[in-house]
């Protein structure tokens, strides 16, 4: 038997001259050894051995318990190759015992690997070329949305793009088209959008996306989705409650909007961008919440100032009346005794005056929205004092630079927020929540900056300066 190391089995062969994708340079014999078991019931007893003794043939994609094609019935788990089947002194005294027994004997075993053996890692890093140590060494992570995967390719490997797009289909059974990013997010579109190239697949970048619950259709190419946001969507609306009111001012596709719907809350969902209000608006008749959520396509600092004025003019009701079959000649007390019922058991809900929340998930500029809140309850106090509600929390999303520490990242922050808002808030009064949501890059932190909207500016005369 030819000397074989588990660095071989564990890597593929090497071709960094590759230009078209040969999955048949991958296929290859390796000569090792495996333990026969007769009777099906010992496999887990003798695989137990194995792996305690650290023997088992454990790399990459291999099965290490498969059919034994030389004993009908029978099944065998692959050893590693320093295991030698005509060398007993290679043997383990740890399961030594299951073959003086007969409960398995160890024979020699011809291995044979091909492409599918290996992981989207494995093949990349044999076949592009060598980076410096300190680098990534392949472009192996990507993002999905629905049956796209997207990259940002560095320069180095755009020779090889349409090798690198095939790969990453071939290793992840639900990506159906890969995709390159030729330019960063909102470079050529205030809508967030990018263009792109197509590395393998078809040209189909019509999407179907479950989150949070909810699904939604769109059209990759026109809309922004990030599906590294998920967690952020999940935290911020676990703090909306149903019965209240949630003004979404930069909605998307609704990914924060349909899934609020969906918990018995009020939501304004507004975008600029016409491909997101018409994936959005189907999104909330898909999902059921039209009810609760209505879409906009309007600029984000009109519809600030519209959608409050719109709300404390008039309020929409949802009530959820239960249903009671009766039989045609039921008696005058049966159909007392079925209203009597409704009305005890339905719910009956009415959408209040004033906003609770508003969303600005836009953080490139977003902040630059805030002086749309000047004076918009302006004349409305009594909402708030005569009727004990508070004003609303306002969410933005904000890029960050980041700094040594965090806390003279939040400082930057505050003043930057205060800057726009034409009032200073408070570090003493806690006047305002810093989340820092996650890195996006290097030195480019994704933060929320939540606080509640100040009487003096909330209250300001419409145009006026505002007193902190």
């Amino acid at each position: 038997m030819s000397t074989t190391t588990a660095a071989e089995i564990a890597l593929p062969p090497v071709n960094r001259d590759m230009k078209v994708l040969d999955r048949s340079f991958f296929k290859r014999k390796v000569d090792t050894s495996a333990l026969t078991i007769f009777n099906p019931k010992d496999i887990q007893k003798v695989k137990a051995k194995v792996t305690s003794s650290r023997d088992l043939l454990s790399a990459t994609t291999i099965k290490p318990v498969i059919d034994d094609e030389t004993t009908p019935g029978a099944r065998c788990i692959l050893l590693k190759p320093h295991i030698n089947a005509s060398d007993r002194s290679t043997w383990k005294d740890e399961w030594s015992d299951i073959i003086n027994d007969g409960t398995a004997k160890v024979r020699p075993y011809e291995l044979t690997l091909t492409y599918d053996d290996w992981t989207m890692s494995d093949i990349l890093d044999a076949i592009l070329p060598e980076i410096p140590d300190g680098e990534e060494q392949n472009p192996a992570g990507f993002a999905q949305v629905g049956h796209v995967a997207h990259v940002n390719l560095r320069e180095q490997f755009l020779p090889y793009k349409h090798l690198v797009g095939q790969v990453l289909i071939d290793k992840n059974a639900t990506v159906k088209t890969v995709i390159n990013k030729l330019q960063d997010v909102g470079t050529e579109s205030v809508f967030r959008t990018f263009p792109y190239e197509v590395l393998a697949g078809p040209d189909d970048v019509n999407v179907t996306v479950r989150h949070a619950g909810c699904e939604f259709k769109f059209n990759f190419g026109e809309v922004y989705w990030n599906t590294r946001n998920g967690h952020e969507h999940e935290r911020l609306i676990s703090t909306f409650q149903p019965g209240q009111a949630v003004c979404d001012v930069m909605a998307g596709v609704g990914p924060f909007a349909v899934p609020t719907g969906k918990k018995g809350t009020w939501v304004w969902a507004n975008d600029l961008n016409p491909a997101c209000y018409e994936a959005l608006d189907s999104a909330i008749r898909a999902n059921k919440v039209s009810h609760f959520v209505r879409p906009f396509n309007l600029d984000g600092r009109e519809f600030i100032k519209t959608a409050t004025k719109q709300l404390l003019q008039k309020q929409r009701i949802f009530e959820n009346r239960r249903k009671v079959n009766l039989f045609r000649n039921a008696t005058a007390s049966e159909r007392k005794h079925a209203e009597e019922y409704i009305k005890a058991t339905s719910t009956k809900m009415v959408e209040p005056p004033t906003f609770d929340h508003f969303v600005m998930n836009l953080p490139a500029s977003a902040i630059e929205f805030l002086p749309a809140f000047r004076g918009i309850y302006y004349g409305h106090e009594h909402h708030f004092y005569a009727f004990g509600r508070k004003l609303p929390m306002v969410h933005v999303y904000t890029f960050q630079a980041r700094r040594d520490n965090e806390e003279e990242e939040q400082v930057e922050l505050r003043q930057r927020l205060s800057h726009h808002l034409g009032y200073e808030l408070s570090v003493t009064k806690n006047e305002v929540e810093l989340h820092r949501a996650r890195l996006v890059a290097p030195n480019k932190l994704f933060y929320c900056a939540s606080f509640r909207l100040p009487a003096a500016v909330a209250f300001a005369l419409p145009g006026g300066s505002v007193s902190g």
